[in-house]
């Protein structure tokens, strides 16, 4: 009986690879990719000259099966397109299968986009949550993060460099002046690490390129909740004052513990009573 290694590769940068991964990827009767084509750069870099064979979302249904069937009689490791396996990618399917069937499968720990941008972001990394990749259309998203809003741990989440801008107009119309790490082509030439608000982190990415992990600070402590009327009233009075739209909401929200999306509803309601 064969053993599923799950193998954890380079995110960008190919010198963040263990001893231990080179060797099991040498020793595997076969590898099993994400991108074959990025991980037979992997391969070519250390000489590495196992069979190799291609996993995706297109062909997991027809390849799992040929999968086992080769854990019968050798070991077989399994790697993502970059990081570890098996996170927000089609491998998940694979070690399901195989530990269903009773094949021994074991980690082989490295680089990880995940955590790496998590510990750089400078915010809790005790507790958090992973989002995976976001969704695409654009109300699914909006209702993912409404959900999340009170989460009080750190929140992680991956993007494409295409939906960023929009993902991140998306968060600041919730949470405009909540903490946020954008943390781009990690451990590549072009890495870049971008700490601060969501309202500033939405004008800093004006063409964005690369790959994107999102680390976003959790929600503050529960504050007790003002009734609507104390938020009507607190919202009249800046309004007469002068107050512009970001700030009065803002500093409502935060003194009354109502959400932000909800105060901002019933600023609109008074300033277009006129």
């Amino acid at each position: 009986m064969g053993t599923l290694y799950l193998v954890a590769t380079p995110i960008g940068n190919l010198e963040d690879i263990t001893l231990r991964a080179l060797r099991v990827l040498k020793e595997v009767a076969a590898i099993a990719a994400e991108d074959t084509r990025t991980t037979r750069k992997l391969l070519n870099h250390y000489q590495i000259r196992q069979r190799l064979l291609s996993y995706n979302e297109h062909n997991m249904r027809a390849r799992t099966p040929q999968l086992l069937a080769l854990l019968k009689e050798a070991d077989l490791a399994l790697v993502s397109e970059a990081g570890t396996p098996a996170i927000s990618d089609p491998g998940h399917d694979l070690v399901v299968a195989a530990i269903r069937a009773g094949y021994p499968v074991v980690p082989i720990p490295g680089a990880s986009a995940l955590l790496a941008a998590l510990v750089v972001s400078g915010f809790d990394a005790r507790r958090f949550t992973c989002l995976g990749f976001l969704p695409r259309r654009a109300g699914e998203l909006r209702r993912l993060l409404q959900r999340v809003e009170a989460e009080r741990r750190t929140v992680v989440a991956f993007e494409s460099p295409h939906r960023l801008r929009r993902t991140l107009d998306e968060i600041r119309a919730l949470w405009p002046e909540r903490r946020i790490a954008v943390c781009r082509e990690m451990t590549k030439a072009f890495e870049e690490v971008f700490r601060g608000t969501v309202t500033e982190a939405a004008a800093h990415f004006d063409e964005p390129r690369g790959e994107f992990t999102l680390v976003l600070e959790g929600a503050a402590a529960d504050v007790p909740k003002a009734s609507i009327e104390d938020v009507r009233n607190e919202l009249f009075h800046l309004r007469d004052t002068g107050a512009k739209s970001r700030d009065a909401v803002r500093r409502v929200a935060e003194a009354t513990g109502r959400p932000h999306r909800e105060v901002y509803r019933l600023w609109l309601e008074i300033t277009q009573r006129g």
